[in-house]
């Protein structure tokens, strides 16, 4: 069974998002849950994706990637009404939702993807919201607009001073955490330098926080080994047992050095597939 694609658009310069038929998916997913997808049949890599929003009525989900190797841009390349091969989901636990008082949402590039989510259904629960996205420069930023909706505080920040407060997402964390009233829960997402840092911080006041892990992935079944990470010095796998952790007791230098694994294949990967589509004129 094909999935097609409803409606697609460009959220920046390297990210994407796309309306996608997926009626089982879109009715049992989950906030805080992903899907694998792969585009053909024969040859296609399988990549795990975010589900940034559901409508179970028209049976679409909602998918947000970033343009950084060969499938991703292959994915980028499709268009409205084309199909997709295989979408395989809700995978991963969901998040534990419930009234916890003020929640502080740090989201970091592409991260505010999946944080979106997760911040609509803590705000539905009652939650005071405040958000903080972080991007290196304003055209970079996404999602800003639909977080403003579910915010009570919305902070900006950017690399360069283009856009908000020039500063890294960690100052206005530390200031959110020393108020007199400090935050109940924290959720960061985004690149895992980010999330290590935004960690350091919380755990110097003792807040609790929570981080969604974007591991390489293979079968998303816990078999293959390829999403493991430490957890409180014992091996534990995202695909099955994540995404989302106590960020307080994950060993992201561990982490990093895992994801950059296959950097140069990823790269290399990529390099040829833009040659190639350049040759046969596909990129007009």
């Amino acid at each position: 069974m094909s999935h097609k694609i409803v409606s697609k658009k460009q959220l920046s310069e390297d990210v994407f998002t796309a309306e996608i038929e997926a009626t089982l998916v879109a009715r049992a997913r989950k906030p805080g849950q992903f899907a694998i997808i792969s585009i053909n049949n024969e040859y296609s890599e399988r990549i795990p994706l975010t589900i940034a929003d559901v409508d179970p009525q028209r049976g679409t989900i909602c998918l947000i990637w970033q343009r950084v190797g060969k499938t991703t841009a292959e994915l980028a390349q499709m268009r409205q009404g084309d199909e997709i091969a295989n979408v395989t989901g809700p995978l991963g636990k969901p998040t534990h939702i419930e009234n916890f008082g003020t929640v502080v949402c740090v989201g970091g590039g592409i991260g505010n993807a999946p944080l979106l989510p997760i911040a609509k259904a803590l705000k539905g629960a009652g939650n005071t919201i405040i958000s903080i996205l972080g991007a290196r420069n304003k055209e970079l930023l996404i999602l800003e607009d639909e977080f403003a909706k579910i915010s009570d505080e919305l902070i900006i920040t950017t690399d360069d001073g283009s856009y908000g407060r020039k500063a890294l997402v960690t100052e206005p964390l530390k200031e959110a955490c020393m108020r007199d009233r400090k935050p109940d829960l924290v959720v960061a997402i985004g690149p895992a330098i980010m999330m290590k840092f935004c960690c350091e911080v919380t755990k110097q006041f003792n807040i609790p926080t929570q981080v969604s892990l974007n591991t390489i992935m293979v079968d998303a079944t816990g078999m293959c080994g390829g999403c493991r990470v430490e957890y409180d010095g014992k091996p534990k796998f995202v695909c099955v047992d994540g995404p989302e952790f106590d960020g307080h007791k994950i060993d992201f230098d561990l982490m990093m050095k895992r994801l950059n694994a296959y950097k140069n294949q990823e790269k290399q990967a990529y390099e040829q597939y833009k040659k190639h589509k350049c040759k046969i004129g596909l990129d007009k």
